[in-house]
């Protein structure tokens, strides 16, 4: 008995486990936490949606689509998207009650350019109500588009150098189709 206990050993503890270097998982949340950490930095630095940039854009993509889609549907997205730009603008106060005669003569009214949206402009409040395919609308609905693009940013873009990329019209028609339509952003200043 006395051999077997001479070749007991004493017992030894576990050794400590290393801080350095780090398990495989540690680096990889590292990695993932740098990645998000550059990305909201990136998301932070990026330039604000600028408003005008968006609504020349559908502009644009109305003034393409009205030559292809039904007038009654490019008039109502016109109206829309003057309306947005309206609040975006003048604020939700002054401009967001009206309706009919009176939308009109606020728009008339807040036009620098002098466009006569009561008497040209008459087709945003009845092309909706009317019959369907009224052909003789869609020159008088491009005369108001490109009103509303003076009335938006000064100038109208009729030249095919002013037209958008492919690219850009693709994004514009995916954005149109998937639901996230333009988006009012009141503007710091105005």
């Amino acid at each position: 008995m006395q051999a077997s206990v001479s070749q007991l050993r004493d017992i030894h503890g576990i050794q400590s486990i290393p801080w350095w270097p780090p398990a495989p998982g540690w680096w990889i949340l590292a990695g993932l936490s740098l990645v998000l950490l550059a990305g909201w930095w990136a998301w932070r630095r990026r330039p604000p949606r600028n408003w005008r940039r968006e609504a020349r854009l559908y502009l644009e993509d109305l003034r393409q689509r009205s030559r292809r889609v039904d007038a009654k549907v490019v008039a109502s997205e016109v109206s829309e998207l003057l309306r947005r730009v309206a609040i975006a603008r003048h604020g939700r106060a002054s401009c967001a009650g009206l309706v009919g005669e009176e939308w009109l003569l606020w728009l008339k009214q807040n036009d620098p350019k002098g466009f006569d949206w009561v008497s040209q402009g008459r087709i945003l409040l009845d092309l909706p109500y009317a019959p369907p395919r009224r052909e003789s609308a869609s020159a008088d609905l491009r005369c108001l588009i490109g009103a509303a693009e003076q009335w938006t940013y000064g100038k109208p873009t009729t030249s095919r150098a002013a037209a958008p990329s492919y690219l850009r019209r693709l994004l514009l028609v995916l954005r149109h189709r998937l639901g996230s339509r333009f988006r009012t952003r009141v503007p710091q200043g105005v």
